[in-house]
């Protein structure tokens, strides 16, 4: 048997259309019927051939996230709707970018009535890096100020709503892109900063301006100089989370910096959250955008255009592209 998929043959390139050997189940696994599959930045990484997860082996379905129907599981019902996860690129195996996927039972969990297919799909793992870092990772405390950097991307714009809804006292968004800034104030920023340019103290008095004189938490996708004028302008004992380095893949400063603050920059990766906790904090994303009070900027695609949405991904204006098969 052979199903439609979006297939990777050389790393760096975008996927092709193309047919697969369906999957076959083993024991403790759900076979997903895909009906929406994004197409995120780690989808992208880890096709590259060069991320810290080693080159995947070729040819590979890509795909680390996704949402579907169940067609056979142990002990999940038939017909049931859910969102899913894969390792598709960081281990062998295939991912979500096709008509049918097979994952342990753990990766799958229920999507309710009033949450879209497509909605769901461009929440996801996206939403909860961004929730978990705040909450988890961030430590934020109700009334507490919140800077979110790369605040027109995906990770970013979720940032904003769920530092929101997480109790933050004043969130601040900061971008590159003029529309990612406008956007950012639609979902809820108090404030608005631009990160272009390369002058780091430039960046830091924009960033102090919007922010006043209070920054708790900084949520940090981007890393480089915005994460460099950001520990300039973070309250004493903030916390800096980073998450990604779509800026730099690098930052400099100094020790005074962070000890005269006693600043915390702390690491995030969804890779070492529990089944638990990823179950538990999507919840809450799900419950959120049901009553909507969370959403993604995203827009969908057939399955055979899986090559434009990927060359579009991490690019202004930021609607995550979903493929449809």
């Amino acid at each position: 048997m052979t199903m439609r998929a979006a297939v990777l043959h050389r790393h760096g390139e975008p996927p092709e259309p193309g047919l697969r050997a369906s999957p076959r189940r083993q024991p403790g696994e759900a076979l997903i019927r895909v009906t929406a599959a994004p197409i995120n930045p780690l989808d992208l990484l880890c096709a590259s051939g060069i991320s810290y997860f080693g080159a995947p082996s070729l040819p590979y379905v890509p795909g680390t996230q996704g949402v579907g129907v169940i067609a056979e599981s142990d002990r999940l019902g038939a017909g049931q709707r859910v969102w899913f996860s894969t390792s598709a690129g960081m281990r062998p195996g295939d991912g979500s970018m096709a008509e049918l996927c097979s994952v342990p039972e753990p990766a799958v969990q229920p999507v309710p009535e009033g949450v879209s297919d497509d909605l769901a799909a461009a929440l996801g793992l996206s939403a909860i890096a961004a929730w978990m870092a705040l909450a988890w990772r961030g430590r934020l405390r109700p009334g507490e100020h919140v800077l979110v950097l790369g605040a027109s991307g995906n990770v970013g714009q979720i940032g904003v709503q769920a530092a929101r809804l997480l109790g933050a006292g004043r969130v601040v968004a900061a971008c590159r892109d003029s529309h990612g800034r406008d956007r950012a104030a639609e979902l809820g920023a108090d404030a608005v900063a631009d990160l272009t340019g390369d002058d780091v103290e430039v960046i830091a008095a924009r960033l102090a301006q919007a922010a006043g004189d209070r920054v708790d938490v900084v949520l940090d996708p981007v890393w480089g100089l915005p994460a460099q004028a950001a520990l300039r302008v973070m309250s004493p004992r903030g916390r800096l989370v980073n998450l990604g380095s779509s800026a730099c893949a690098s930052a400099s400063f100094g020790s005074a910096t962070l000890r005269s603050g006693v600043l915390s920059i702390l690491g995030y990766t969804n890779n070492q959250l529990t089944d638990e906790q990823k179950a538990a904090a999507l919840a809450e994303i799900f419950t959120h955008a049901r009553a909507g009070r969370l959403t993604a900027d995203r827009e969908t695609i057939p399955l055979d255009r899986a090559a434009d949405g990927w060359s579009r991904c991490g690019q202004a204006p930021h609607h995550r592209a979903v493929l449809i098969p």
